[in-house]
């Protein structure tokens, strides 16, 4: 017999999409080593085409840039307002998200988020060898 349905909270249960019509929930989903690690190892086979859905609280700037080779990822302001930076080229760009306003990353190219008010915001991002540097 089929597990009953459940509901879940997107900002601690992510979900996986896979390279095909798949959708895993990932439980209690931590910014650890170890956690990222076994979440790599158990969705390898999606390579380039595997993405994470999380929807996170934005209290504050961020203190790093990051960007992600594997592909392009949706951010998404869901509430709050955000200033996007993305380094397209040796140009920086200053985005404007308010809640409902979204924007694709680049593949590859350097981002962080100045938090004007805080709030949430939705990430589809493409996880494989992102790279992280100090702002």
């Amino acid at each position: 017999m089929p597990d009953e349905p459940a509901a879940f909270d997107l900002s601690s249960t992510f979900v996986h999409l896979g390279a095909g019509p798949t959708a895993v929930p990932v439980p209690d989903f931590r910014w650890t080593p170890d956690f990222l690690g076994a979440y790599h190892r158990a969705f390898e086979a999606d390579g380039d085409a595997g993405r994470l859905v999380s929807l996170l609280d934005q209290e504050r700037s961020w203190p790093a840039w990051e960007r992600h080779p594997a592909g392009e990822e949706l951010v998404v302001a869901v509430s709050g307002r955000y200033e996007l930076i993305v380094e397209l080229g040796i140009e920086r760009h200053r985005l404007a998200l308010e809640p409902g306003w979204a924007y694709v990353n680049p593949r590859g190219a350097w981002h962080t988020l100045d938090v004007l008010e805080p709030g949430r915001a939705l990430f589809v991002t493409p996880g494989r060898g992102t790279e992280v540097r100090p702002r």
